[in-house]
């Protein structure tokens, strides 16, 4: 059994892994060249986080006394079973339309700024050095994501619809940000990320003429591993090559 400090990064790296994956799949499909190459570097941004997680991960891992071959990035990512997953639901959840993909975005990079800045307070100084070095990257998804909302919330009567859909169809999964487990550092105050975090969805949202939802439903479990239908085919796709050619490289 891990201890809290490795299951927080797994969740952490898998949870960017996971959304990393679903953005990838709009490259070469984006609605014009530019955004699809916003989205794309968007996508590797956050790869990026993830595999600095699960580097610093699997090295506490190999420092464990239970551990009796080493692992490594490659092994928490593609050999791990769907149960072993501590992602967000909410970055499982399909691409659906453009709109829907840039809400996604927007909801997680607003939470994910606020929960990142609260970490640099952390006692541990690895975990600080590879968030400070992300909050340069999710500032600029956190810019580029809002003016698409806004773009479309507050564009043509087609748009705005779809973009009230996609509030429909994710917000019932943002809850799950907010609840604790029991791995979580205890110096997150997830109270006052979201706090902070609605006001920040509410001042966009107001300028995109898009109203926040009241009262809906949270669904939650991701954090301990019990995921939607989506999860298995994502990483069906994810790991196949891995596990049909164990051990392949380039």
């Amino acid at each position: 059994m891990y201890n809290h400090t490795i299951n927080y990064l797994l969740h952490l790296a898998d949870t960017t892994l996971i959304l990393s994956q679903r953005n990838s799949e709009w490259c070469g499909h984006g609605p014009m060249l530019e955004q699809d190459i916003a989205l794309t570097n968007i996508s590797l941004d956050i790869l990026g986080q993830s595999r600095n997680f699960y580097q610093y991960a699997a090295a506490l891992i190999n420092q464990l006394p239970t551990t009796v071959n080493a692992i490594t990035e490659d092994d928490l990512a593609y050999l791990r079973k769907e149960r072993d997953f501590k992602n967000l639901l909410l970055v499982e959840q399909p691409n659906g339309h453009w709109g829907q993909t840039i809400l996604r975005q927007f909801i997680f990079s607003q939470y994910q700024f606020l929960l990142f800045t609260q970490l640099q307070k952390n006692a541990d100084e690895q975990l600080v050095a590879i968030t400070t070095k992300a909050l340069k990257e999710i500032t600029y998804h956190v810019r580029w994501s809002s003016e698409w909302v806004i773009r479309l919330g507050d564009g043509t009567e087609d748009s705005k619809q779809k973009m009230v859909a996609a509030i429909d169809a994710l917000w019932m999964y943002t809850g799950e940000m907010f609840e604790p487990v029991n791995y979580e550092p205890d110096s997150i105050d997830l109270a006052q990320i979201k706090k902070d975090w609605l006001q920040q969805i509410n001042t966009v949202f107001k300028t995109a003429t898009l109203v926040v939802p009241q009262q809906v439903f949270t669904q939650t479990g991701g954090k301990t591993g019990v995921h939607t239908e989506h999860l298995g085919y994502i990483l069906t796709d994810l790991q196949y090559l891995q596990r049909t050619y164990p051990g392949a490289q380039w």
